[in-house]
């Protein structure tokens, strides 16, 4: 090989090494002297490439730098991904820690709404609750309670560690003020009903009406004799 053929060579794997595409020999002719058999380097850089963990690949009319296809599987990577629980999922898996073992049933009516399937199937995922049985009822539904995975990742020794409504308190995680309050604040209270007043009410307000405005005032008029020892 002549020097003159070995630096076209170092050159045209520079050039396609730098490339951050594929490149077609029109691309690279630019870079060499009028008349270079492009196509030439190209299979004979190739060949020299061939065993190796990097090989020279031609897609299509274009030509450029690949790992080996039998070393694939070595470029695999694992990676964790951190997911942001629902607010839902995050109710769910409050009403499992607290009131386990519960159904499915029992968390739908503990939170006032329908629970999606997906909620679940996400805690489960997670590894964070795990089925304790059947509830000997008809239809004999899974009841779901915490796992231990549940107590490593939150730092629980027991259930018995957590936290009570005092705790939550002081926390910031339960609003201290009346329930009442707090619903009447979120308008989910419903309008107050009048009072209906049994008929007997009703037949005192109509004897009220018949009399005059001065009933039951001045029931002893001082023009009314009494005998003296009454007066006293």
């Amino acid at each position: 090989m002549s020097e003159d053929r070995f630096q076209r060579l170092r050159l045209l794997e520079a050039l396609l090494f730098a490339a951050a595409e594929p490149l077609a020999p029109a691309a690279l002719a630019r870079h060499f002297p009028e008349g270079t058999d492009l196509v030439s380097l190209l299979e004979e850089l190739q060949g020299l490439y061939a065993n190796r963990g990097v090989q020279l690949l031609r897609l299509g009319e274009r030509w450029a730098f690949r790992t080996a296809p039998d070393l694939a599987g070595a470029f695999e990577i694992e990676r964790t991904t951190t997911r942001k629980l629902t607010r839902a999922a995050i109710e769910t898996l409050a009403i499992v820690a607290y009131h386990q073992p519960v159904t499915r049933g029992e968390i739908e009516e503990i939170r006032g709404v329908a629970l999606s399937k997906g909620t679940l199937d996400t805690l489960l995922e997670a590894g964070w609750i795990r089925p304790r049985g059947r509830r000997r009822t008809p239809g004999k539904p899974v009841t779901w309670g915490t796992s231990d995975a549940f107590l490593e990742h939150f730092g629980l020794e027991s259930l018995d560690s957590l936290p009570g409504i005092e705790e939550l308190k002081a926390a910031g995680l339960l609003d201290p003020r009346p329930a009442v309050t707090i619903l009447g604040e979120r308008g989910l209270l419903p309008p107050p009903t009048p009072i209906d007043r049994d008929e007997g009410d009703r037949d005192e307000d109509k004897e009220e009406d018949l009399l005059g405005d001065d009933f039951g005032e001045d029931l002893l008029p001082e023009e009314l004799e009494l005998p003296e020892e009454e007066r006293e």
